[in-house]
């Protein structure tokens, strides 16, 4: 809100995403995470909380593509003094600038964020494609990764997979829905989608929510992922083929759950399964 106010009170929605991010870079401790997107840098949060505080009145879109204070507010007088700073820092660099100017300049300074743009080969210079292009990760090796979003946000999520040159994201929970922003089904397919990530979720190799009840001790974790061992993964033996023949055609894949310590996740006895099975091509790592 201070960013619309300090930019009087209207932003299309890409030179939006750029001024916070270009904000985020004044602060020691960032309010939003970004990813590499169609259009460069992109908060998934903070657009959902635009889209909160267009429920409860304080912005408008007049269009697909642009953002309005409609309250006058002073949101700026509510930040403390680091964070005025540097709303005024990046007023006094980037007012002046047209929307393109500050994409072409966050391309430039960050170009790892500019790895997924439908618009680089079009505003960059032939050089500047190049230091572009030396940010994304090419790796040959087949490998299978587990990885939980328990604790971080989904921007750090899906930097964590593009990073590892992730080309698939197998979703293991029985029931692929979360009450943490991002990480329910069509959210998490959609942000995948959007930097060329594919989803896939596989709930037979999911546990039901009733058996995680009362799990106090690691041992108690250990009696579920054993019985789970003998009952679920075993029933569902051609499941667990289908995501070797993910790994065959996808060569990285990440298998994915909520719980941060693999030990205390399903995932890990997929993975287990996984490398047991005959002749693994692939290595295995946590993301």
């Amino acid at each position: 809100m201070s960013l619309l106010q300090m930019f009087g009170g209207s932003l299309h929605a890409i030179h939006f995403q750029k001024l916070l991010f270009l904000f985020t870079r004044t602060q020691t401790e960032k309010s939003f995470d970004f990813v590499p997107y169609q259009y460069g840098c992109f908060s998934f949060q903070a657009n959902q909380d635009l889209s909160t505080m267009h429920k409860y009145g304080y912005v408008n879109f007049p269009d697909t593509k642009t953002i309005e204070l409609t309250t006058e507010e002073d949101f700026l007088a509510e930040l403390n003094m680091f964070d005025q700073a540097g709303m005024a820092q990046v007023k006094e660099q980037f007012e002046n600038m047209t929307e393109q100017e500050v994409v072409k300049y966050t391309y430039r300074k960050y170009p790892y964020y500019a790895i997924k743009s439908k618009i680089a080969n079009r505003i960059m210079s032939k050089d500047e494609l190049s230091l572009i292009e030396k940010q994304k990760r090419h790796y040959l090796e087949p490998a299978l990764f587990t990885i939980g979003y328990e604790g971080i946000s989904l921007e750090t999520y899906i930097n964590r997979l593009i990073v590892n040159d992730v080309h698939l994201l197998c979703d293991v929970r029985k029931n692929a829905f979360s009450q943490k922003y991002g990480f329910s089904k069509s959210q998490l397919d959609m942000a995948c989608s959007g930097v060329g990530i594919k989803y896939v979720h596989v709930p037979q190799l999911g546990i039901e929510s009733d058996k995680r009840r009362d799990l106090r001790s690691q041992r108690d974790y250990d009696i579920l992922f054993d019985e789970y061992e003998r009952t679920t993964l075993k029933e569902n033996i051609e499941a667990l083929f289908y995501v070797r023949s993910l790994i065959e055609t996808d060569k990285r894949i990440a298998l994915t759950c909520f719980e941060k310590d693999p030990k205390q996740c399903h995932r890990s006895r997929v993975a287990k399964a996984l490398m047991q099975l005959p002749n693994p091509s692939y290595t295995l790592a946590q993301l």
